[in-house]
């Protein structure tokens, strides 16, 4: 997002605040990081071309997953519990990112943001999940690193779990409805036995 503000002539960011400007889709990350007197409707619209060409040709030069998340994904599916994951990235490219970043465990369904289907917070994706995999919405451990995320598991009546390796705080996951923390990746593992 910094090199299409500088490209464009706008202000940047320290890298630091992006953890509060992304987890909301790229329109929204757009329009927190232009100034307030550019968000009209042809500045976002070169903004999201720009920011699309910029991201697909760097992505995933520094991404990967955070460390403890293959141990605890490899034990997940040995315990023959199913994995679903839901972004607010557009589906195509989360589709492209889970099999470039995660292809060795298999998810029952991976899914991103829709036109057809309202984006996080709203409940509705994270509960068609739940209604396709015939899994009451009680039975889902929904971890997350996000106010976002919380308020979704919360709304479809998920347990909340904040992810404190992620982008955002304890105060703000909990403020957000966290049911509980997990420091690391292989707390989860003992959530999994715990949560009623």
């Amino acid at each position: 997002m910094n090199a299409v503000l500088g490209r464009l002539g706008f202000p940047t960011h320290p890298t630091d605040s992006y953890r509060y400007l992304v987890g909301n889709g790229s329109e929204q990350l757009i329009k927190s990081a232009l100034p307030a007197k550019h968000l009209d409707e042809r500045t976002v619209a070169d903004c999201r071309a720009a920011m699309r060409d910029e991201y697909s040709r760097r992505w995933a030069q520094n991404t990967k997953p955070y460390p403890g998340i293959g141990e605890l994904l490899s034990t997940v599916e040995k315990l023959a519990l199913p994995m679903t994951i839901l972004s607010n990235k557009s589906d195509e490219f989360t589709q492209l990112t889970v099999s470039k970043l995660l292809p060795h465990w298999s998810f029952e369904i991976v899914r991103g943001a829709r036109d057809s289907v309202p984006r996080k917070p709203d409940p509705t994706a994270a509960l068609q999940i739940a209604e396709e995999l015939s899994i009451p919405p009680e039975q889902f451990l929904y971890l997350g690193d996000t106010n976002t995320d919380m308020q979704t598991a919360n709304l479809a009546g998920m347990y909340a779990v904040g992810a404190l390796w992620g982008f955002r705080t304890a105060h703000e996951l909990v403020s957000a409805g966290a049911k509980v923390l997990a420091q690391k990746p292989l707390d989860v593992l003992e959530l999994l036995q715990t949560t009623p």
